[in-house]
């Protein structure tokens, strides 16, 4: 199993730790560095700034949000950066949900999310080609655009820079099981969304093809003390569970509540939409917050993640700002 540093997406600011952080686990031999997006930094902008100091970590988005470009602009970012890192990029893409799309894109969420990220996808690899020019006559995304107060003129464009490559991987952010079963058809890879070993079957049926990339993140802390390492996971899943949606739809809560733990999701969702967000995190069941990280002495980080190798997980993307955990996971790993 492959080994991934995920940082996520800035707060208030750059962490001036991540650019030492990604050259440590480059040199620890960590496969890949991923960055996000939600409604602040970009994901794209720090991998060119990570390539420019790294020669052999891959560079991947988990994710892009599909809303924030049009899928060509996306395709450009994807090529642009692969040259610039001498083929190191990976484009993983995430449709986000109502509230984001709506609130910060200013876009409509699409009605038939499937059809919309099959489009978005289609357009991309057409870009990646280089075929002949890109013509999609699709739902959500029309090209060349006829659609209202289109002036007609616009034709088929073919892209001028040739892509380094035209199998550049292509993974899906995916929580339903109809959108994972769709990821498994049209991508090169997943990346699910708090995974537990213990519970493969609240994605639906894997039928994971061979030479498929399946990378969930997980948090990642050699610590004595187990409950005050999952104190930081069950603050991002209060969140997410409680805030990342709103009380008739949030996929975070809904794939929690596959997960077996329907009630506690909508009792988070409960206080923290009603502003009591200190009782929501406390809401969160450290059973929970446990399967779906790796907390704890190094003995028993070691016992759960023989629990991930037997699984379809290729790479363990690690969310850790401590260098030494990410050490000790390399240590384990390699054996």
């Amino acid at each position: 199993m492959r080994l991934g540093l995920a940082l996520g997406y800035w707060g208030r600011g750059p962490d001036p730790g991540h650019l030492p952080l990604v050259r440590e686990a480059e040199r620890l031999g960590y496969a890949s560095v991923w960055t996000a997006e939600s409604w602040g930094s970009d994901a794209f902008t720090p991998l060119a700034w990570f390539a420019a100091h790294t020669s052999t970590i891959r560079l991947g988005t988990a994710v892009a949000q599909m809303s924030a470009r049009p899928p060509t602009t996306t395709a450009m970012h994807a090529l642009t950066l692969d040259h610039l890192s001498g083929g190191r990029a990976m484009l993983g893409l995430g449709l986000s949900g109502p509230q984001v799309v709506e609130g910060w894109y200013g876009r409509p969420f699409p009605g038939s999310p499937l059809t919309a990220t099959r489009e978005y996808v289609d357009v991309v690899r057409q870009v990646l080609r280089r075929e002949g020019a890109v013509e999609l006559d699709g739902r959500y995304h029309a090209h060349p655009y006829r659609g209202a107060g289109a002036t007609g003129l616009g034709k088929p464009l073919k892209p001028i820079t040739h892509p380094l490559r035209a199998d550049l991987p292509v993974l899906l952010g995916a929580e339903g099981p109809k959108n994972v079963a769709q990821t498994l058809q049209l991508a090169d890879g997943w990346l699910p969304l708090y995974w537990s070993p213990d519970r493969p079957d609240a994605y639906g049926k894997l039928d994971v093809p061979e030479g498929f990339i399946v990378a969930p993140m997980a948090q990642v802390r050699i610590c004595a003390d187990v409950a005050a390492g999952l104190a930081p996971v069950k603050a991002m899943l209060g969140f997410y569970i409680g805030g990342m949606g709103t009380a008739t739809r949030n996929f975070h809560a809904d794939l929690m509540a596959r997960m077996g733990y329907g009630q506690q999701a909508r009792r988070i969702q409960e206080l923290f939409l009603s502003g009591r967000r200190e009782e929501a995190i406390a809401t969160v069941p450290d059973a929970f917050a446990d399967e779906i990280s790796l907390v704890g002495p190094r003995q028993r980080v070691a016992r759960r993640l023989e629990l991930w190798r037997a699984g379809p997980v290729t790479d363990l993307l690690a969310m850790s700002p401590d260098p030494e955990s990410l050490r000790a996971l390399a240590e384990i790993n390699a054996g």
